[in-house]
C-alpha cells in the first residue's frame, strides 16, 4: 500500500532551470497540453456518470429495474461520490496529477463496461458505489493542476472553460449514448462510453504533468510574476487544509452548492424521464430537447468567468445572483409549460443549462478557491465537494420515491406524475440562490 501511495503522491522538487527561454518554452507547453487534457478528460468522466440516466426508460421498460431501484442506484454513486470528493480533494493537494486522474478514469470505464454486462439490482448496486468512488476523482485533482499551473489573474477565465467541460460529456451522453442506446440496447450505453474513456484515460497519462516544481520550473505566481492573492503561502499542506476547514464561509458556499446541486442533478437524473413519460415525447426528441442543457450549460461556465473577471474585478457575487435568478425561472418555465412544445422545452433547458454552468463554477469551486489558500484548492474543492454531492445523492433518493409514489395505473398502463418532484427542485434552487448572497463581500484570506 505504501508503494501505491507513493507512485500516486507528487514527485520532489527538482534543481530550478536557469534558463529563461528554456522555462518559458517548458512551461507553456506543458500547461497548455494539460489543460487541453484536463478539459477533455474531465468532459468524459461524465460519459462514465451520466449512461445511467440515459439507459432508465430502455431498463425500465424491460423489467431490469424499477424506477425506485434506479433511484437507490443513483443515491448510491452520488453518497459515495460525496465522500469519495472529500477524502480524494484532501489527497489531491498531495497527488501526481497525472497519475492520480488518469487511473480513476480507466477504472471508471471497466466499472461501466462491467455494469452493462450483469443483470441483477445488487450488482448493479455494488457496481455504480464502485463506480461512484473513482469518479470522485475527477474534478479536485483538474482544479488544484490549474491553480499549480496558471496565477490568480488567470484562474477565473481558465477555471471557467474547464468547469464547461461537464457539458461535453453530458452533451456526448444525452445524444451520443442516448443514440447508441437506440441502435443497440441499454447494455450498449455503458459499453460504448466504458470504451471511450479507456481510450482517452491513456491519452490522459501520456499529457498530464505534475506540479511545475518537479519540472525544476518556478510556481505559476513567480512564473507570471502575479501576486494579486499575495505570495505564495510556505506553511504546510496539513496547516492550509485545517484552516480551509475551520472557515465557515467554505461550509456555507457547501450548503450553497448542495442545494444547487440538487436541482442540477433532478435534471440530470429525471429530466429525459419526465421528457418522455410526463411529456410524451420519442427518446430521440427527449435527447434533442436535452442537447440544448450542455451547449448552453458550457456557454453558462465559460462566460462566468470572464464576465466576472472582466466587468466585476474578479468578484462573482453580483454574477451569481444573476445566474441563481435564471435557474429558478428557467426551471419554473420547464415545469409549467405545457406538453408538445418541444422549442419551448428545449429553451427552458436552455436557460438551465446556462444558470448551472455558470453555478458550478461559483459555488461549487471558484468563490471559495479564490477566498482561500492555493495550496489547499484540493481541499476546498473536498469540502465543497462533498456537500454538493450529497444533496444530489438525497435528491435522487427522494425524487425516485416521490415519482414512484405518484404513479397511477389504469388497465395496466402506468402513468408518473412529476408535480410533487418539481416542488422539491425548485425550491432547492431557491434556497441555493439565498444561501450564496451569504458570501457577497466576504474578501482573500490573506
Amino acid at each position: 500500500m505504501k508503494n501505491i501511495l507513493r507512485w500516486f503522491a507528487t514527485g520532489p522538487n527538482s534543481v530550478p532551470l536557469t534558463d529563461a527561454g528554456q522555462i518559458r518554452r517548458i512551461f507553456e507547453n506543458r500547461r497548455w497540453r494539460l489543460f487541453l487534457w484536463l478539459i477533455i478528460g474531465y468532459g468524459f468522466f461524465y460519459t462514465c456518470r451520466l449512461s445511467l440516466s440515459v439507459a432508465k426508460k430502455p431498463m425500465l421498460d424491460e423489467g431490469v429495474l424499477s424506477v425506485e431501484q434506479m433511484g437507490i442506484i443513483g443515491s448510491l454513486l452520488l453518497f459515495v461520490y460525496a465522500f469519495g470528493k472529500f477524502f480524494n480533494g484532501f489527497l489531491a493537494d498531495r497527488a501526481n496529477i497525472r497519475r492520480f486522474m488518469s487511473v480513476a478514469l480507466m477504472i471508471s470505464a471497466l466499472a461501466n463496461l462491467a455494469f452493462g454486462a450483469v443483470n441483477n439490482f445488487y450488482l448493479f448496486a455494488a457496481l455504480w458505489a464502485f463506480n461512484g468512488w473513482f469518479q470522485s476523482i475527477g474534478s479536485a485533482p483538474s482544479v488544484v493542476s490549474i491553480c499549480q499551473w496558471f496565477s490568480n489573474k488567470e484562474r477565473g477565465t481558465r477555471y471557467g472553460i474547464w468547469a464547461g467541460a461537464h457539458n461535453i460529456g453530458e452533451g456526448l451522453t444525452f445524444v451520443g449514448t442516448a443514440l447508441v442506446v437506440n441502435a443497440f440496447g441499454w447494455r450498449w450505453g455503458f459499453w460504448a462510453p466504458g470504451i471511450a474513456c479507456l481510450i482517452v484515460a491513456f491519452i490522459m497519462y501520456l499529457n498530464l504533468s505534475d506540479r511545475p516544481q518537479t519540472y525544476g520550473l518556478p510556481s505559476a505566481a513567480d512564473y507570471k510574476q502575479d501576486y494579486s492573492a499575495g505570495k505564495p503561502r510556505t506553511e504546510s499542506v496539513r496547516s492550509l487544509q485545517i484552516m480551509v476547514l475551520k472557515s465557515p464561509i467554505v461550509w456555507v458556499l457547501g450548503l450553497a452548492s448542495a442545494c444547487m446541486y440538487m436541482s442540477r442533478y433532478a435534471v440530470n437524473s429525471w429530466a429525459i424521464f419526465y421528457l418522455q413519460e410526463g411529456k410524451g415525447y420519442e427518446l430521440v426528441d427527449a435527447a434533442s430537447a436535452m442537447a440544448a442543457y450542455p451547449i448552453f450549460g458550457l456557454l453558462g461556465a465559460v462566460f462566468s468567468g470572464v464576465i466576472s473577471d472582466r466587468f466585476f474585478g474578479a468578484r462573482r457575487n453580483v454574477p451569481t445572483l444573476l445566474y441563481g435568478l435564471l435557474l429558478v425561472f428557467s426551471l419554473s418555465l420547464f415545469y409549467y409549460s405545457p406538453p408538445g412544445h418541444l422549442l419551448v422545452d428545449s429553451i427552458a433547458l436552455a436557460g438551465f443549462g446556462f444558470a448551472i454552468g455558470g453555478l458550478i463554477v461559483f459555488l461549487a469551486g471558484l468563490i471559495a478557491v479564490d477566498l482561500m489558500p492555493v495550496g489547499a484548492a484540493g481541499a476546498v474543492k473536498g469540502i465543497i465537494g462533498l456537500f454538493s454531492y450529497l444533496g444530489a445523492a438525497a435528491q435522487d433518493w427522494i425524487s425516485g420515491v416521490l415519482i414512484e409514489n405518484s404513479k397511477t395505473a389504469i388497465d395496466g398502463v402506468v402513468t408518473y406524475q412529476f408535480d410533487n418532484a418539481f416542488y422539491f427542485w425548485i425550491s432547492t434552487a431557491v434556497a441555493s440562490l439565498l444561501l450564496a448572497l451569504v458570501a457577497w463581500n466576504k474578501r482573500p484570506t490573506e
